[in-house]
């Protein structure tokens, strides 16, 4: 059966050269769809074009210059005519004690982590609203949610793309534009072997070899159930503001949502007694 073209949707992904982004981008194609995929290198993506040359066009992007961003933003709806998905899946991971972090280390994390999805928002809402439509999916992290040992900044970087996506939610739902935060667990993507890792300070060390005898093991799948979970997403008529994928994450969110709410009530009474409204104090 061949796919339906006169309802083709037409996506924007970011980092669509390898890991989930690239799963996504093979699966929205062989729905019958159009995709405008975006990474620094595209190289991998070069295959896809010679495959699907009237439904897939590339480009090189770095999105975290923003520039950039807008003009290849316009170069997409100028090539496919208008944009419905908008995947901002590109992101990097760095390792390390907070203490340990550069100031490079930080502004590479949350400069791709957070700003990459800020200004590729931006580019692409004067377009989503003036067609009153459109859904732009944040790819966060079970990071986005609970942070650990060494996960600090990207946690940071994660917490800041849920936050900002949030508001944004709020704002573009007048218009007709959906905003849904994707929260995955663990994935075998290059995301693992691209990882890179602070310059490990000795004093550390006592509390990663505390980390090692936790025993904790990665619960990974295959890109493809993340794909799979994405397009029930898309196809919702009402789509959700956050959707976590895995059972693994799933567990330990609600265990970690649980855990604040006891604490606020532990502390309700001094939470409480801190509010006596007053007056406005005269100058």
């Amino acid at each position: 059966m061949k796919p339906n073209n006169s309802t083709s949707k037409v996506w924007f992904i970011t980092g669509a050269s390898s890991g989930l982004g690239l799963e996504f981008t093979k699966t929205a194609l062989n729905l019958g769809d159009k995709v405008v995929g975006v990474a620094r290198n595209i190289e991998p993506l070069m295959e896809l074009e010679k495959r699907y040359k009237t439904t897939f066009k590339s480009f090189k992007l770095d999105i975290t210059e923003r520039a950039s961003v807008f003009e290849t933003v316009e170069k997409a709806i100028t090539h496919f005519g208008k944009l419905d998905l908008v995947v901002n899946n590109a992101g990097n991971m760095i390792l390390g004690m907070i203490e340990e972090f550069t100031e490079d280390d930080i502004k590479q994390q949350i400069d791709t982590n957070f700003y990459g999805a800020v200004w590729v928002s931006q580019a692409v809402l004067p377009h989503l609203r003036k067609q009153k439509s459109g859904h732009i999916i944040q790819i966060s992290s079970i990071g986005g949610i609970l942070a650990g040992p060494m996960t600090g900044i990207y946690s940071a970087s994660k917490f800041a793309l849920e936050g900002f996506s949030e508001a944004l939610a709020q704002e573009v739902s007048h218009f007709g534009v959906h905003v849904s935060i994707v929260e995955p667990g663990g994935y075998w993507t290059n995301l693992y072997t691209n990882m890179q890792f602070t310059t490990i300070h000795e004093e550390y060390s006592p509390v990663r070899e505390f980390l090692e005898t936790q025993g904790y093991e990665s619960k990974d799948s295959h890109p493809k159930e993340a794909a799979t979970a994405l397009l029930k997403l898309i196809n919702d008529e009402k789509p959700p503001l956050r959707l976590i994928l895995g059972s693994h994450v799933f567990d330990a969110a609600i265990e970690h949502e649980l855990s604040k709410i006891k604490t606020w009530k532990d502390w309700e009474t001094v939470s409480r007694s801190a509010e006596k409204a007053i007056p406005q104090p005269e100058e």
